[in-house]
């Protein structure tokens, strides 16, 4: 598996960061896609480089078609094709009631979550040609792909869409030993939640509802798409796998 190309979206913070670093400890060559902080995403390659890995930095906005076709043309031009897709880059849902958001709001998440995903998908398949894998693609999705919240309708939308965007790869896809699959994260310690992250009160207030009693780390949700993207996965396809301390099993309580 060492030295394999890896792509990941989202990679300057967060879940994307973590993923990066992951792969590198995995001796793979790592291309961080990144929106607007090259610092960020600099600092990111250090550590995948630190780990065992390489680290490659491309501005990429995943929501622009002919930025995500050049940023794969760099990658191939530098590595060759990619191996592995793990597409972390995503906005956060609005927190504003349907009857109160503007179109532009909802077009700029699903654009973003949504879209960003299937055009990451279709350049990373678009640029393996017809060659047969093994190869991964990994969305890093939510469990409010399907336990949704108030003021969340952008957000749950296009995490719902993205569910049938993977299952739909992972047959397309699955003849060519191509696998596609979600991770769904509940609450994870990012700067996504950044109150959550550096408020240990009201940190704690919300680790009430999560059956194991705490939120989740970054490096959590790295391990599990490594494993994901490993020929210990060769048989896993078109999962979903949640990844909350059992967070999302709470959502009926009080009915």
């Amino acid at each position: 598996m060492a030295g394999r190309v890896v792509v990941v979206t989202g990679a300057e913070s967060g879940i994307g960061a973590a993923c990066a670093a992951a792969f590198g400890a995995a001796g793979d060559r790592v291309a961080l896609f990144y929106f607007s902080d090259a610092a960020a995403a600099a600092a990111s390659a250090a550590a995948t480089h630190a780990a065992g890995g390489e680290g490659l930095t491309v501005q990429c906005h995943v929501n622009d078609e002919a930025s995500v076709t050049s940023a794969f043309g760099i990658v191939e031009k530098t590595w060759g094709p990619a191996d592995v897709l793990l597409n972390s880059a995503g906005l956060n849902m609005s927190g504003v009631p349907v009857r109160n958001m503007t179109l532009a709001q909802w077009q700029r998440l699903l654009d973003t979550d949504l879209s960003g995903a299937f055009l990451t998908s279709r350049r990373f398949l678009t640029g393996r040609g017809d060659a047969v894998g093994p190869a991964s693609i990994i969305h890093i999705s939510s469990i409010h792909a399907y336990a949704v919240r108030a003021g969340g309708a952008d957000y749950c939308a296009a995490k719902g869409g993205l569910s049938n965007l993977i299952e739909t790869l992972a047959i397309e896809e699955a003849s060519r030993a191509i696998r596609v699959n979600a991770i769904e994260p509940g609450m994870i310690l990012t700067p996504m939640n950044e109150r959550a992250s550096e408020d240990p009160v009201y940190r704690r207030t919300l680790e009430q509802n999560i059956p194991l009693g705490r939120a989740g780390n970054a490096s959590e949700v790295a391990d599990l798409a490594v494993f994901l993207a490993s020929d210990k996965a060769q048989y896993i396809t078109g999962a979903r796998i949640v990844i909350d301390g059992g967070l999302s099993l709470m959502q009926a309580l009080g009915a």
